[in-house]
């Protein structure tokens, strides 16, 4: 199983990995975006000298320096006019270069961040589709969705507006730095005198920041959470009237982001006035003591202007770097949650040498199967028994016996931890997690639809069906009469989770694509539940187009639906307690009986259900 390179447990270590790993394949764009940085930052630093020719050589008289004088030769030198025109012309290309450096690295940072977070996205969906379903089952999709939109934007933001923008006034410090250490190591050194204080006071505040941002992230996560639960249960808001109780609920948690944001908001707006006022004073000792020294004589008025230009760019950096440092906060929460989620691993696994699943001929076995989903909940217990290969198999017992479960172990969406299941006689744990339930079609109770056309609900689980097929897997589920009464027939848009359609529609579309799946092994969930008789009578017969020559397993509560089923399981406490046919559990007089017995004095057999579905398939077989 390949292990993703983002998949590291989140501490301070793993950041450069991390970063490193966002960036591969990107190095191309990235190498651009730093000698882009790399001209813009010298072009900076070249800024300044053309005024302090003019100032020195031009309005003072005072020589070139000797390398400019050998540069440009001792006529163009020593004329005041021609050195004039060529610093501005200096100034003028200074700015070009600076410009077109800039813009350069803007297009790489923006087009690398774009792709880095492409990928992270791409990464952090396939990983959630690959965790098992005892993660989905407890964990929250709000905090998902946040995962993917909030914290990978905050990774964005840190990418295309931080990156290189610190390298950029990092090299610029140094060397402004240098330079000015050059030209007055007094001066230098009376600016660089605030640097601790600066220091002292971002490093605390960021702390602080850093605090308040993941705090700001959790509640933002709480409230997505929150919405996305109430807006995929909306038609249930509606009908107990609960609008205004999840609506209060809603606020409340709003008025947390409300306060904690507030509360990261203050801690921020310290930093950039306290850093402003450190500045000033750096700034204020420098050109008090530089101008002493010009009045006398000790430094020139260039020299002056071009400390002062540089201590001013010196600065902004410095206030830069310290606003930089809420964008890394909220990035280093986000690579906190992300690598957390990373390192979450498989329940379910594809272990070691697993192989795809040849086509089954679907017989089921379970050998001595004990499953719970908690330490203290067990579900199922030593459960054996046996499918033959296209037999009609129904699993029947009290709510809470275990039947989802256990064919929830047979699709491998959880493993067992004690015993075997087997297909064919080879244990589900040898395939491929994908190629085993590409040999099992489902008809749910609940049915799910995407939105979409109807024709890709369809085709959903046979993506390259020619239209022909998905056509002739709607006459066979009974679909394509209703389908083309629809406004626009095939191409109709079905509304999220199915509700632009009934409930027998949404069953004969979740037909049709089981249909159109072929695959030897067919697991039913109460398929009947909800509908109506005339609904059932056509659910029923495109069921038994579905069913033939399948291994058949059929969860029910309804006993009618059942008589005619090959063999029949009994659970009870997620043991199998009885066992056998319709007639055989009768006369044994146990749990199958009295629960026929209970729905037989209250009216439970209603409809004819798989009863006639067993019946048509048995005289098909003897035609």
């Amino acid at each position: 199983m390949e292990v993703d390179k983002l998949a590291a447990p989140p501490n301070r270590r793993t950041y450069r990995a991390t970063i490193a790993a966002l960036l591969s394949g990107h190095w191309g764009a990235l190498m651009l975006g730093l000698a882009a940085v790399g001209v813009e930052t010298a072009a900076a630093l070249l800024e300044p000298w053309p005024i302090k020719v003019v100032l020195d050589t031009v309005l003072h008289t005072k020589p070139l320096p000797q390398p400019l004088v050998q540069m440009l030769g001792t006529g163009v030198a020593s004329n005041g006019m021609v050195v004039l025109e060529l610093a501005a012309g200096a100034v003028l290309l200074i700015a070009i270069v600076a410009a077109a450096a800039s813009y350069a690295e803007k297009q790489c940072v923006t087009t690398l961040g774009q792709r880095v977070t492409h990928e992270l996205r791409s990464r952090i969906y396939t990983h959630a589709q690959r965790l098992s379903m005892s993660y989905h089952d407890r964990k929250r999709t709000g905090d998902v969705i946040s995962t993917v939109t909030a914290d990978v934007d905050a990774i964005q933001s840190a990418i295309s507006s931080s990156l290189l923008d610190t390298l950029y006034y990092t090299m610029l410090l140094v060397g402004m730095s240098s330079l000015m250490l050059y030209l007055d190591w007094r001066f230098t050194l009376i600016a660089l005198s605030i640097l601790p204080a600066l220091v002292i006071v971002v490093f605390t505040l960021t702390r602080r920041i850093k605090r308040a941002s993941r705090d700001v992230r959790r509640r933002e996560a709480d409230l997505m959470s929150t919405m996305n639960e109430v807006l995929s249960s909306i038609r249930l808001v509606k009908a107990f009237g609960r609008e205004d109780h999840e609506r209060h609920r809603f606020e409340s948690e709003s008025e947390k982001i409300v306060a904690s944001t507030l509360r990261a908001r203050d801690v921020k707006a310290k930093l950039a006035p306290a850093v402003e006022v450190i500045v000033a004073l750096g700034a204020a000792l420098v050109l008090f003591v530089g101008a002493r020294h010009v009045l006398e004589g000790a430094l020139s008025a260039g020299a002056l202007v071009v400390f002062l230009l540089y201590l001013n760019k010196m600065y902004k950096p410095i206030r830069e770097l310290s606003k930089l440092t809420d964008t890394y906060s909220r990035a280093i929460v986000a690579l906190d949650r992300i690598n957390n989620f990373f390192a979450i691993e498989l329940d379910v696994p594809d272990l070691p040498g697993a192989r795809r699943a040849h086509r089954f001929r679907g017989a089921i076995t379970l050998e001595r199967v004990s499953f719970g989903y908690g330490p203290d909940r067990p579900t199922l217990v030593d459960v054996d028994l046996t499918i033959p290969a296209g037999a009609v198999a129904a699993i029947v017992g009290p709510t809470g016996a275990g039947k989802s479960t256990l064919i929830n172990l047979i699709a491998r969406f959880y493993d067992p931890q004690s015993g075997r299941v087997l297909i064919d006689g080879q244990d589900v744990r040898s395939f491929y997690q994908e190629s085993l339930r590409e040999r099992i079609s489902f008809v749910l109770q609940d049915t799910l639809l995407f939105r979409g056309a109807v024709w890709q609900n369809i085709a959903y689980g046979k993506p390259e069906a020619t239209r022909r097929e998905i056509m002739r897997a709607a006459e066979l589920a009974n679909a394509d009469e209703f389908i083309r009464e629809l406004p626009e027939g095939y191409k109709t848009m079905v509304g999220e989770r199915g509700v632009t359609l009934s409930g027998g529609q949404q069953r004969r579309i979740a037909i049709a694509r089981a249909i159109i799946r072929d695959a030897p092994i067919l697991i039913l969930d109460e398929p009947l539940t909800g509908l109506d008789a005339a609904s059932e009578s056509l659910v029923l017969d495109a069921l038994r187009q579905l069913m033939r020559g399948k291994t058949t397993v059929t969860i029910a509560h309804n006993l009618a639906t059942v008589q005619h089923a090959d063999v029949i399981f009994v659970l009870d406490h997620g043991r199998v307690c009885e066992r056998g046919t319709h007639a055989s559990l009768l006369a044994a007089g146990g749990m199958y009986a009295r629960l026929h017995e209970l729905q037989t004095t209250r009216g439970g057999v209603k409809a004819p259900g798989l009863e006639i579905v067993g019946r048509t398939l048995r005289t098909a077989e003897q035609s």
